[in-house]
């Protein structure tokens, strides 16, 4: 009896998911760097910041995308891990790797999926933005979950479904877990006035904030903005109230929309400095430079 020939997607079902887990690793090392550097991802949509500078974004204290890449590379991993192994010499202890990876892909594909998911109701529904980088990601994720279960003759399928509803479970429990802090009564109430100042203010940060005042400098922001935050917490909580702050974001407190669309806003926070405009987070020091301050530059808020 001749063998029935094993269709294309299980032959070469390894290569391209190690090659699509490669593509997700460097998405998500490229957002985690961004993250880590403190500066925007460069995204021809405005969402890409607002998405990426949302509370969603951060999981124990560390960029969400910093996980992805390791959930991509372990991926990446498990794919290739049989090619390591001599099949000539070491027949047996190669399939029993292939089935043994084969059990993590599922689970690992399964899991980013459903969490990929979850990720894009939150993106479409609760920040109503869209970040180009976060929609690759979530098809490469999805992409390896296809991959998976077409790519391998799972022999019990009825196992293959009970493991898959096992960590689709898990996973999804454990998202809402994981965010919610975000919707607790507190945690509305913060997000749409900002997040409370931590620092505290040197006499010389306040009078480089009065003096931005006087000179008519504006700093447009957005409540949800990461960035817009570490700024503030340059100044400290005392300077930060002196400053000409203008909110563009017609969900948080006092708004002025209107404002930053005549401002020509791009991008947050964004400095209005002789009808220049500054993008990004600027050091105290840049600002005193190139606002004319001539103070004392002890800035260094505690």
């Amino acid at each position: 009896m001749r063998k029935r020939s094993q269709p294309w997607i299980q032959r070469k079902s390894r290569f391209i998911i190690a090659a699509i887990a490669a593509l997700g690793a460097v998405i998500t090392a490229y957002l985690a760097i961004t993250a880590f550097a403190d500066v925007s991802a460069a995204c021809p949509t405005e969402g890409c910041d607002k998405v990426l500078s949302s509370p969603y974004a951060v999981v124990f204290g560390l960029p969400l995308a910093l996980f992805g890449f390791l959930a991509y590379v372990a991926m990446g991993v498990f794919a290739v891990a049989p090619w390591l192994i001599n099949p000539e010499t070491k027949k047996s202890q190669r399939r029993t790797v292939e089935d043994w990876t084969w059990r993590f892909l599922l689970i690992g594909s399964v899991a980013m999926g459903v969490f990929s998911a979850y990720l894009m109701y939150i993106m479409v529904f609760e920040i109503q933005s869209f970040c180009l980088y976060c929609l690759a990601s979530a098809i490469c994720a999805l992409a390896l979950l296809g991959l998976t279960l077409a790519g391998q003759h799972w022999e019990d399928i009825g196992q293959v479904i009970f493991t898959g509803i096992i960590v689709a479970f898990i996973t999804f429990v454990g998202s809402l877990a994981i965010y919610s802090p975000i919707h607790s009564p507190t945690a509305e109430t913060e997000t749409s006035s900002g997040y409370a100042i931590s620092t505290t203010s040197t006499p010389d940060s306040i009078a480089l904030a009065q003096h931005l005042r006087e000179r008519g400098i504006k700093m447009y922001g957005a409540f949800w903005c990461d960035f817009c935050q570490r700024q503030k917490e340059l100044f400290g909580r005392e300077a930060a109230e002196e400053l000409d702050y203008v909110e563009c974001d017609e969900n948080g407190v006092n708004p002025n929309p209107a404002a930053c669309q005549a401002a020509g806003i791009q991008s947050y926070p964004s400095w209005e400095i002789d009808g220049e405009l500054q993008r990004g987070l600027i050091p105290l020091n840049e600002l005193a430079d190139l606002s004319g301050y001539t103070g004392s530059r002890d800035f260094q808020a505690n």
